[in-house]
């Protein structure tokens, strides 16, 4: 259903408040002027600017209604029925007069059936008014609007310059793939700045495209893009982590018909030992873009506040879909374990769980943790996710790879033989930590006045404690859980 139909459906079950969250305005009255008419009550909107103004026909504001008490006592005494609009009313909600006004609007709905309608980018009911609301959420463009928005602005600017636009098919599809997850409003500024400046629309124009809407999406916070994902081959190890995606490669890009796409994975194991890179290698293996949702953000002081982050969070997931998503260190947002925040844990919990067993769309969830112990034993049931693989500490020949992998990012190449003493010498080491020993002994060697070698390398593994020596028990016990619980990911 659009959202048009589902505008519809509401105000003919004559709700009689009606949450309008969402940072299009215009976009949202437009929705309602076009439908109102057809359901025969007229049209009102308020602001504190300029007070009630009818808006299904031009009227003059009714400025003496500026005051939202005032506006509210007005609305309360016209007997015939209508639907108000009012616009950022949510500081307002603080004062107990409005707050019974409008209860009181609510009340006497069975005889003068009005509809106030709050529209703000952000609301929190007062309990007394929730059993007479609804909520109605605009949905973003999919990809058949953002095409028409496209053409659209392009006739425009062809219209005011007196020539086409220039482009191709498979780069406006490009485009418009780039554009998923925006507003209307930001989809065409977006739009508009990549056809102004000469009057195409080329592959040059993507990458510029692509990182302002990142920033945009970024705004919220909880979902952030991740730009550059690390190819498999950049990654020591996983060697059966890797086998596994590139058999299910096929069925979840759509090119395996007759097989049930992969829904999830989830990375348990020592911290450094390249869980975060393995889920940005997933997203550059399956050829998607990553996104990464930071659990913490998601928390706000209001009930009911961060399971609704939540929802928009994973909505913005499906609406970008084909894509990767990445909740990494997922234990710090689901851990359980008494106190005033256990319900909100709980709670926050369970909107995941719905989302994973209900969603259609293309989403492929990539969940981290370093504390299994924190996990909530619901997630790790079968079913939830499709496998848990355990990254353990790499072997000598993978130390030896990520030895080789970060010298050659940094341009220093060493013999075989000396790889080998390095990987030799760095039994207990993970990934990040042999790569902290790179970057110091390059330090070492620019000091010395000399070249990187191996001596420097070694004098810094030598300086080290690696993490399997400070935190010795605590890895023994993660190890002693994940066999045979897991599936070892190299």
């Amino acid at each position: 259903m659009d959202d048009a139909h589902d505008l519809e459906l509401l105000l003919r079950s004559r709700v009689p408040l009606i949450l309008a969250e969402t940072p299009e305005e215009q976009r949202l009255i437009a929705l309602f002027q076009r439908r109102v008419p057809a359901l025969g009550r007229p049209l009102f909107r308020w602001s504190v600017a300029e007070g009630l103004r009818r808006i299904d026909f031009d009227a003059a504001p009714q400025r003496h209604a500026a005051d939202p008490g005032d506006a509210l006592r007005q609305i309360l005494a016209t007997r015939s029925p209508g639907i108000y609009l009012l616009a950022d009313f949510h500081p307002y909600l603080q004062d107990p007069v409005h707050v019974r006004l409008m209860k009181e609007v609510a009340l006497g709905h069975s005889e003068t059936a009005h509809t106030l309608v709050l529209v703000s980018h952000s609301l929190e009911l007062p309990p007394e008014l929730r059993p007479y609301a609804a909520h109605f959420h605009l949905a973003l463009p999919d990809r058949k609007r953002l095409t028409a928005l496209v053409e659209e602005t392009a006739t425009d600017w062809a219209r005011d310059n007196g020539r086409r636009v220039r482009t191709d098919r498979p780069t406006l599809e490009r485009l418009v793939e780039n554009l998923l997850g925006l507003t209307v409003a930001d989809a065409r500024r977006l739009v508009r700045g990549a056809i102004c400046d000469d009057g195409a629309i080329t592959e040059t124009d993507l990458p510029e495209v692509m990182q302002a809407k990142f920033r945009l999406m970024e705004r919220s916070g909880a979902i952030s893009f991740e730009y550059d994902t690390a190819r498999f081959a950049d990654v020591g190890g996983l060697r059966r982590l890797r086998e596994w995606l590139e058999l299910r490669r096929p069925a979840f890009t759509g090119s395996a018909p007759g097989l049930d796409p992969p829904r999830g994975i989830l990375l348990v194991g020592v911290q450094g030992a390249g869980k975060s890179l393995a889920a940005k290698a997933t997203a550059g293996l399956f050829g998607l873009p990553l996104l990464r949702l930071d659990m913490g953000s998601l928390y706000a002081k209001f009930y009911g506040e961060s399971e609704r982050n939540l929802r928009e969070a994973l909505a913005t997931a499906e609406v970008v879909a084909p894509c990767v998503l990445w909740i990494d260190e997922i234990e710090k947002a689901l851990a359980t374990g008494g106190g005033d925040e256990d319900g909100l844990s709980r709670r926050m919990l369970g909107s995941l769980l719905t989302w994973m067993a209900e969603r259609r769309a293309r989403v492929f969830l990539v969940a981290t943790a370093n504390a299994i112990d924190q996990l909530p034993p619901e997630l790790l049931r079968k079913g939830r996710m499709d496998e848990i693989f355990f990254v353990d500490l790499p072997e000598p020949d993978v130390r030896r790879d990520i030895f080789a992998i970060h010298l050659r990012r940094r341009e220093v190449s060493l013999p075989a033989a000396q790889l080998e003493r390095l990987a030799a010498a760095t039994d207990g080491f993970s990934g990040a930590e042999i790569e902290q020993a790179v970057v110091a002994a390059l330090y070492r060697a620019r000091s010395d006045g000399g070249g990187l070698d191996a001596d420097h390398l070694l004098a810094e593994i030598e300086a080290t404690r690696p993490l399997s020596v400070v935190m010795a028990e605590r890895i023994d016990a993660l190890r002693h859980w994940a066999a045979g619980r897991t599936v070892p990911a190299d």
